[in-house]
């Protein structure tokens, strides 16, 4: 009785948690930033050599990358990409955990967004 007890506290908890989400960013359009905001991962040498328009380059390895996030509403559609899609997995759990209601990891990076 007290596992399934714990097993549901868990589940609820779980389901509780917000959670990214993801599409291709082979799918990603430029109508999609009439509804949220575009962020690119890349450090600015990266978005410098080309980058998807209308994305705003908040650098993942910066040591206040965080803090560069909170001019952007926490209801804020915010879609996240970088070079391949690691730093961007790891921004938008970031992001989920500081409270961002709505973020979606663009899976591939801009490479794959390039070679479209």
């Amino acid at each position: 009785m007290r596992n399934t007890i714990f097993l549901s506290l868990l589940f609820l908890f779980s389901m509780g948690c917000a959670q990214s989400k993801s599409k291709p960013i082979t799918e990603f359009s430029q109508n999609d930033t009439k509804t949220g905001i575009l962020v690119d991962v890349r450090t600015p040498e990266e978005y410098a050599t080309g980058h998807i328009d209308n994305a705003l380059n908040i650098n993942w390895y910066d040591s206040d990358f965080a803090k560069q996030l909170e001019s952007i509403s926490k209801d804020e559609t915010i879609y996240v990409y970088c070079k391949k899609g690691g730093r961007s997995a790891k921004a938008a759990h970031l992001l989920d955990s500081l409270g961002y209601k709505n973020v979606i990891d663009l899976e591939g990076g801009y490479d794959a967004y390039r070679n479209r």
